[in-house]
Formats: structure tokens, C-alpha cells, sequence
């Protein structure tokens, strides 16, 4: 395979950037990011996701999450991790063969490439703070994600 000259000038330019890190400029914009500039996205569930698009980081991606009372996201894997901090609300997650409950405060980890649904308890909406390490993945040509849509995973897996 070739390299064509632009693809070899941005190595360069790529290689030029590590090699200024010792200078401490930074040349990121958008090192601030408001949640009000979030792109609110329908997921195919009640749940929403509010997408942080200008954040600079090279290798975690960070997403808002919503669930409304009472509701739940899909049934889902992908293969990168996934650690959701909740803001607002409680209620619990179905992980694996795992039931966990949560609330405001808590950090909820999803291993990589195992079924999990979130689920709000009836009442107050839930917000969640969402990073996961898919822009490293990405980068690598390794994401992948499926849905079973709006099943629990005891419906689509049996109980345990």
C-alpha cells in the first residue's frame, strides 16, 4: 500500500504536534464545554442522548444521557467500556446476568461487549454523565454495537 502525500503530511503535522507538547501551548480549542451546547440525539427508546461533540479528547468519548421516569434505554452491547455517572434520579441497571441498583452520585461500569439496559424508577427523570473509551476504538477501526431494542435481558436471555 501507498501513502498518498497528504495522508504522509499529516503524519508529519501529527508527529510535529507530539513533539510541541513540551512548549505547554495548547492549541485545542473548546477546552471548556458547556452541557447546554449538547446535540440531543432520539436513541429508538425513551431514553435520549446528548452528544458533546466538541470536547478535543482524542481517546474517551462523553455523552449526556436522559431516561424519563419509568423508562428504560435499549437492551445493547458494544465493545468498548462504558462508565455512567449519574447526576440526577436513581433507579438500576440489568448488566450482564447482574442486577445493580444505583442513584445520584454513583459511578455504573459496563464491561466491554456484555448486554446492559438502564433503567429510571418511576418519579424524577434520570441524567447521567456517559465516557467511554469509543474514540480509542475508533481510531483503531474496532467499534461495534447491536441492540435488542426495548426487551429486558431477562426476556431475551431467560431468568438467571
Amino acid at each position: 500500500m501507498t501513502l498518498s502525500r497528504d495522508e504522509i503530511d499529516e503524519f508529519s503535522k501529527s508527529m510535529a504536534r507530539a513533539a510541541g507538547r513540551d512548549s505547554q501551548h495548547v492549541g485545542e480549542e473548546h477546552l471548556v464545554v458547556s452541557s447546554d451546547d449538547a446535540h440531543w440525539i432520539e436513541t429508538g427508546s425513551p431514553s435520549q442522548i446528548g452528544l458533546l461533540l466538541r470536547i478535543p479528547a482524542r481517546s474517551v468519548e462523553f455523552f449526556l444521557q436522559k431516561i424519563p421516569g419509568g423508562e428504560g434505554s435499549d437492551l445493547h452491547r458494544h465493545v468498548h467500556e462504558s462508565v455512567h455517572f449519574v447526576r440526577y434520579g436513581s433507579g438500576w441497571s440489568e448488566i450482564g446476568d447482574q442486577r445493580v441498583r444505583w442513584s445520584a452520585g454513583d459511578f455504573v461500569y459496563t464491561p466491554p461487549w456484555i448486554w446492559h439496559r438502564h433503567y429510571a424508577d418511576e418519579g424524577p427523570d434520570v441524567e447521567m454523565i456517559v465516557i467511554e473509551n469509543s474514540r480509542l476504538l475508533a481510531a483503531l477501526d474496532a467499534t461495534q454495537r447491536e441492540s435488542m431494542g426495548n426487551t429486558s435481558f431477562a426476556d431475551a436471555f431467560g431468568e438467571k
